[in-house]
């Protein structure tokens, strides 16, 4: 791939397989992190720290992958347009019509 890409091509272009899979278990992994921290009931302290540590690594592993692209697809949407054209329309300033 020629071209840099932005933060919203990234986006907006489709994610490979494999960083689907690891962005749905990083979510689940900040969840379950997100009732340990947040649990109504006494526990210690250990389980509430390694909670907020899945909920930092979760969310970190969830973001990351959400941003991952195929370097050797052509950069198309989902709905048919290239990021050069998302860009375009973005500049324009018409980002409401995505």
């Amino acid at each position: 791939m020629d071209q840099k890409l932005t933060v919203l091509d990234r986006v907006t272009l489709p994610t490979p397989r494999f960083f689907r899979k690891v962005r749905t278990i990083g979510a689940a992994l900040a969840a379950v992190g997100g009732v340990l921290a947040t649990a109504p009931v006494a526990l210690p302290a250990a389980v509430v720290a390694l909670g907020g540590y899945l909920v930092l690594a979760g969310s970190v592993a969830a973001a990351v992958s959400s941003v991952a692209v195929d370097p050797d697809t052509v950069p198309v949407r989902a709905d048919g347009r290239t990021a050069a054209e998302v860009r375009d329309i973005v500049e324009r300033g018409d980002a409401a019509s995505l």
